[in-house]
């Protein structure tokens, strides 16, 4: 069991940056890959970017290819998510998830724990 808790979200400037975080707590967090997802308002979740259990692997989506920096400090049981250039489109409510196994997957049904999400708007 894990539970999974993102901060960091908020609004911010077309361009801008933000940084969001998921502290994970019950278990061993190395023991997880780990993904972040995001879904806006009348769409469906989408992967953004996944990380394996130690970091050797680190997966994309293309909307978030050279903006975005996913990392995991497994010393803080802390994954993150480094956003740049942000536009309107990456409006969101992003969500971590924990998935038991050594790699990350762009499927959110393959993933067993879920954090309660972040909001974060990007709007001038």
């Amino acid at each position: 069991q894990v539970h999974l808790v993102e901060s960091g979200g908020g609004l911010v400037q077309p361009g801008g940056s933000l940084r969001l975080s998921c502290a994970a707590s019950g278990t061993s967090f190395s023991t997880f890959a780990m993904a972040w997802f995001r879904q806006a308002p009348r769409k469906e979740r989408e992967f953004v970017a996944g990380i394996s259990r130690v970091g050797l692997v680190i997966d994309y989506a293309d909307s978030a290819k050279g903006r975005f920096t996913i990392s995991r400090d497994n010393a803080k049981n802390t994954v993150y998510l480094q956003m740049h250039s942000l536009k309107p489109e990456d409006t969101a409510v992003y969500y971590c998830a924990a998935r038991v196994t050594q790699v990350e997957s762009a499927r959110p049904i393959e993933y067993d724990y879920w954090g309660q999400g972040t909001q974060v708007t990007v709007s001038s």
